[in-house]
């Protein structure tokens, strides 16, 4: 039988907060012996949403954002999902960045999603009740 577990954390969308949302998010999944190389990958995508949430939902107010952490140990896997009621936005709608160009030669912005959308294995969006609905999900 699958055991699945549900974590929740309601934050200020605030980059000041970041340390307390990777902290937190570490802490849920400890308990999984993740190895280190997918919890750095966890981690370079949590910063990013994280961030842009802080940077754009909001249009330089701070809102809310909550983070759900869900384990499950069939199959072993962690998803986490960011709600926050900002700006209607879809980071995957956005193209990704051509990385066969030389830095100088792309445009800014993007790789963030891109590095995010190479790490984790599952990716979705919706916009639901008011609320932007973030999850990705990364098989350990």
């Amino acid at each position: 039988m699958t055991e699945k577990k549900l974590f929740s954390f309601k934050v200020n969308a605030d980059v000041n907060e970041l340390q307390r949302v990777l902290s937190y998010v570490e802490e849920c999944i400890g308990e999984m012996d993740c190895p280190a190389k997918s919890m750095m990958q966890i981690n370079v995508a949590v910063e990013e949403i994280f961030v842009n949430i802080a940077h754009y939902a909001y249009s330089g107010e701070i809102g809310e954002a909550v983070i759900e952490v869900e384990i499950t140990d069939e199959p072993k896997a962690v998803t986490i999902t960011f709600i926050d009621s900002g700006v209607m936005y879809d980071p995957l709608a956005k193209p990704d960045p051509d990385v066969t160009l030389l830095a100088k030669d792309r445009q800014i912005g993007g790789l963030g999603i891109f590095m995010t959308k190479k790490f984790m294995d599952e990716l979705s969006y919706e916009y639901r009740d008011g609320h932007n609905v973030f999850a990705m999900k990364k098989n350990l």
